[in-house]
């Protein structure tokens, strides 16, 4: 088939669709809307799958945490519901007994302390971590550096300061590091500000917390040597899963606790989590694709129900072109551009529309200058999305197109 593409075609095209307006414009915003859908939907999934990976952004997928609970089960001689603590020994304890263990790193924490640098105040709370943590929740430094082992073993006074309490300590910005803050009696000197936030918070959230050496905060508080979380990661090609048992029978043993206590010594598996993330992104996917493709061929059916309208209101017409020498592939060449110029023009101002409207919510997802996700989709995508409206075009017309073609002459008169 040959399709003509001359001026003429075009004026005829356009005369014919503009003969009424009503009906081609609620005809059009069909395929317009649906493109729209899908366009939308594709954007606003993407920019979901980011926001939803920036929140985990830098925490290890093959982690897992180990905190103390009240005991569910009593256990020689101990009645059920008895606190306990762990302490700094069992950071020894699995490092010797489950070796597919790679990093393991104590935590403590304590909440309701107050930050004062001039006249500034701010909330927070502060966390006693070593090095090694930043292995596993990896921090997002905008000025200064992280912790290190000489601040450690130094018991040094220094802390790397979270993101609200930087902005609420120097509204005015700029770099705190070597500035001194104080937390309750006792100064810190500013060594790094951490932009981490959301995600997987553990004993608070990371932008309105401070984080000092673990040692110096357990001798300013006089804690000992207890740890409120323990985080651990898994050697390359360990499963995480396959060694969580484990890990609880040692504590469980070393604290005379039911081995099986799951709730008494609590393991996260981070695994888990993000299994139920990869289905999360699988089941938004398919529902994108579900709803946008539905939407656009409703409205490329109604195209086509439109378009074969027009071809029953054009019988005299169609048989009078028949008689003065117009070919079938003419009059199919004719109807099927009809077609395709009403669902490429309501397409592509759908695809528009849509990308406007996803620059405005990525408009809306910047802060401090810094873009949190991308809702918008790729230019292949939409080069795809354009090759697919123009088939649609040509499939709502081939119905109404073989109808017109199906017109003789006679039948045409006799209709008159």
């Amino acid at each position: 088939m040959k399709v003509r593409f001359d001026i003429d075609s075009y004026r005829e095209i356009l005369d014919t669709l503009t003969r009424n307006k009503s009906r081609s414009l609620l005809t059009g915003f069909g395929v317009f809307w649906g493109v729209f859908m899908l366009i939308g939907l594709m954007g606003g999934g993407q920019g979901l799958k980011e926001l939803l990976k920036n929140e985990f952004a830098g925490f290890a997928t093959n982690s897992a945490l180990i905190w103390s609970q009240p005991t569910s089960k009593p256990y020689k001689g101990f009645r059920k519901g008895r606190q306990w603590m762990m302490v700094y020994k069992d950071v020894d304890r699995l490092r010797a007994q489950v070796p597919e263990l790679d990093v393991i790193t104590p935590m403590v924490s304590r909440w309701g302390n107050s930050a004062v640098y001039g006249d500034k105040r701010n909330s927070c709370h502060m966390s006693g971590v070593m090095p090694e943590y930043a292995q596993v929740m990896e921090p997002k430094l905008v000025y200064g550096r992280y912790l290190n082992d000489v601040d450690l073993k130094m018991r040094r006074k220094v802390c790397v300061i979270g993101k609200k309490v930087y902005k609420e300590l120097f509204p005015g910005g700029g770099d705190p590091c070597g500035k001194m803050i104080r937390v309750d009696s006792v100064y810190y000197s500013v060594v790094g500000v951490d932009y981490k936030e959301g995600g997987i918070n553990l004993n608070g959230r990371s932008e309105e917390g401070i984080t000092v050496p673990l040692t110096l905060l357990q001798q300013t508080y006089n804690m000992g040597n207890e740890v409120h979380i323990m985080c651990v990661t898994a050697k390359p090609g360990v499963v995480m899963s396959d060694i969580t048992e484990r890990m609880r029978e040692v504590i469980a043993r070393a604290h005379t606790i039911d081995p099986s206590d799951e709730q008494g010594v609590m393991v996260f598996n981070t695994e888990l989590l993000f299994s139920m993330m990869d289905n999360l992104f699988k089941g938004v996917n398919f529902l994108i694709w579900l709803v946008g493709l539905g939407t656009l061929l409703a409205g490329a059916i109604g195209v086509s129900n439109i378009m074969m309208v027009t071809v029953r209101e054009r019988t005299t017409e169609i048989g009078i072109r028949r008689a003065i020498g117009a070919t079938p592939k003419m009059i199919l060449s004719q109807i099927i551009s009809e077609s395709m110029v009403l669902t490429l023009v309501a397409g592509m101002s759908g695809i528009l529309f849509g990308v406007l409207i996803l620059q405005l919510i990525e408009l809306g997802n910047t802060e401090d200058g810094i873009l949190k996700a991308h809702f918008q989709v790729g230019f292949w995508t939409a080069i795809l999305a354009a090759v697919a409206i123009s088939l649609m075009g040509v499939l709502a017309g081939l119905a109404p197109a073989a109808r017109a073609m199906s017109i003789k002459p006679v039948d045409a008169m006799r209709d008159e």
